[in-house]
């Protein structure tokens, strides 16, 4: 009994502590569970809210896209033609719009020939949004004109084939940076160059397009006109080889048999674009615009190589009869740069023949 008593009030703070020390140990679990919990609520309520505001200044954005296009409009044009005829419009389009003061858009179809050649920095507007516009359609000439100054409208489609320096030599360095090529391209066309310069030194490049295919037939039977034959690339080429020392000159064609048939090579000076696979057009263009200078024939393609190459150009002038359709369309003057070299066409072909 003795012990007993002297041992209880050791056993009572002995408890005493342990309940002390349990008591705390479960209020610091209750509170870190519940610190745990309203830490993991607290950081679901914020990711919600964060969504919620994200989704806002998304609306927001979207609804300042849906002013900015209130307040200027939009302005594009149909896509028509091949890749010619598309930097045409995309120039076209760019300038006047610019001119404007109007917000361009290019069409998908536009996008789809551009965009894998030139960094091209005009906005693409979607089929979906396209086909709820109530568009007003405006034809443009081939060439600038005191009216388009001030076009009317805020959703103007424009339509037409322009292909003219008149609505954008102002700006040419806007043009040249729109239809810069993509690094592949560079590096491809670089590689070529390279090659066919050989062992020579101080290289002049000089781009030869000849347009050939659908134009054999449709110059001299609708519009009452002539390509370029053999003699204009010979007097064209001549006058390269006069000029400068280490001329090489650089051939892209859709009708490359007639050109390896009918072009002089005897000084071993001329490469063709299909030397060693096909090339496409991306690749002729490219190859093109990076020569020094340029001699083309006919058509839209040769004219854009001509204008991104920069340098001395030679064209084939005076290619139809004076009662041609092809002159209610086409202004010789607007198509191409006063410091560009023009070479009359032999007309002879299209002429009645004497008994």
């Amino acid at each position: 009994m003795v012990h007993f008593c002297k041992l209880c009030p050791w056993q009572s703070k002995k408890l005493l502590v342990l309940s002390i020390l349990f008591c705390t140990i479960t209020l610091t679990i209750i509170i870190y569970t519940s610190q745990l919990k309203y830490g993991t609520m607290t950081a679901k309520y914020l990711q919600i809210f964060r969504n919620i505001t994200m989704s806002w200044q998304d609306e927001i954005e979207e609804d300042t896209e849906r002013v900015n296009i209130y307040l200027k409009g939009i302005w594009t044009f149909r896509s028509d033609g091949r890749l010619g005829n598309q930097m045409g419009e995309y120039a076209t389009l760019y300038a006047l719009a610019k001119l404007n003061g109007h917000q361009a858009y290019i069409l998908p179809a536009m996008a789809n020939y551009l965009s894998p050649i030139f960094r091209i920095t005009l906005p693409t507007l979607h089929d979906s949004v396209k086909n709820r516009i109530p568009w007003k359609e405006y034809h443009v000439n081939d060439w600038m004109e005191d009216q388009y100054h001030s076009i009317p409208g805020d959703y103007v489609m424009f339509t037409g084939y322009p292909c003219s320096w008149t609505f954008y030599h102002h700006i040419r360095e806007e043009i040249l940076r729109e239809f810069t090529f993509h690094d592949f391209l560079k590096e491809q066309t670089d590689a070529f160059l390279r090659r066919i310069r050989g062992e020579r030194k101080n290289v002049t490049y000089v781009g030869v397009h000849v347009r050939r295919g659908d134009y054999i037939h449709v110059m001299p039977d609708m519009w009452k006109g002539v390509i370029a034959d053999k003699k204009y690339l010979d007097t064209a080429m001549a006058y390269f080889r006069n000029k400068y020392t280490n001329v090489v000159f650089a051939v892209t064609s859709n009708g490359m048999d007639w050109s390896k048939e009918n072009i002089d090579n005897s000084k071993g000076d001329v490469f063709f674009s299909d030397d060693p696979q096909q090339s496409s057009p991306a690749d002729d263009i490219a190859l093109l615009a990076h020569c020094n200078h340029t001699i083309m024939t006919i058509g839209t393609f040769g004219y854009w190589a001509a204008y991104l190459a920069g340098g001395e150009t030679i064209y084939l002038t005076n290619f139809t009869l004076p009662e041609s359709p092809f002159l209610k369309l086409f202004k010789y003057e607007a198509a191409f740069l006063s410091e560009w070299i023009g070479l009359p066409a032999d007309l002879s072909p299209l002429l009645p023949q004497e008994a």
